[in-house]
């Protein structure tokens, strides 16, 4: 089976972060009480993807090791469905998240980085490997993405899907045409402010 006969199954979309929706980077800044404060950074044309993708119908999703306010604000600015962080086990989370859409592992698709995220990429419907992943990753893939993740690697995988499912170019009209007032809250993101 191709990556694009698989493509076209999917109906949920989950993302690893660091690596992936970010370059990999964490920045910790020390506040005056001594604790640290991240920062990472993300890029807008996977958030304006991740709009696309739900205006396509996919449900959309994160999975993440990592407990970060960042990635909290981030989140609920992107409007995610799907929103674990602090999983050492990515499996228990998609098996919730199974559950919760009503779907078989063939129907989600998982984009990862690095080798904790084997275990979902071996198993799920569509496998999503960033041009930055590490080797391993890459050998799991079903499609690796052209760009490295928080570079808009997580706009490669909506597109991908999006293209083989024929729904691409109908959805980027949807998201332009001013009278669509979903699009026009789509990704509308204050940064918790």
């Amino acid at each position: 089976m191709t990556a694009e006969d698989r493509a076209r199954k999917i109906k949920v979309l989950i993302f690893d972060v660091d690596g992936v929706l970010t370059d990999g980077q964490i920045f910790v800044i020390p506040d005056a009480n001594g604790h640290g404060i991240e920062a990472k950074g993300f890029a807008a044309h996977d958030g304006l993807g991740i709009s696309l993708a739900r205006l396509g119908g996919l449900r959309i999703g994160i999975i993440t090791k990592r407990q970060s306010q960042t990635v909290a604000i981030r989140a609920n600015d992107l409007k995610l469905e799907f929103i674990y962080q602090g999983q050492s086990h990515k499996m228990n989370a998609i098996n919730e998240i199974l559950a919760k859409a009503n779907i078989t592992m063939d129907q989600l698709a998982y984009v990862g980085d690095d080798v904790i995220d084997l275990p979902v990429m071996r198993a799920c419907g569509l496998a999503i490997a960033t041009d930055n992943a590490r080797q391993q990753v890459k050998a799991v893939a079903h499609y690796t993405t052209p760009n490295r993740g928080g570079s808009g690697a997580g706009r490669d995988a909506v597109d991908f899907i999006l293209t083989a499912q024929g729904t691409l170019d109908q959805v980027i009209e949807e998201y332009l045409d001013e009278s669509n007032s979903a699009a026009a809250a789509a990704d509308v993101g204050t940064g918790n402010m």
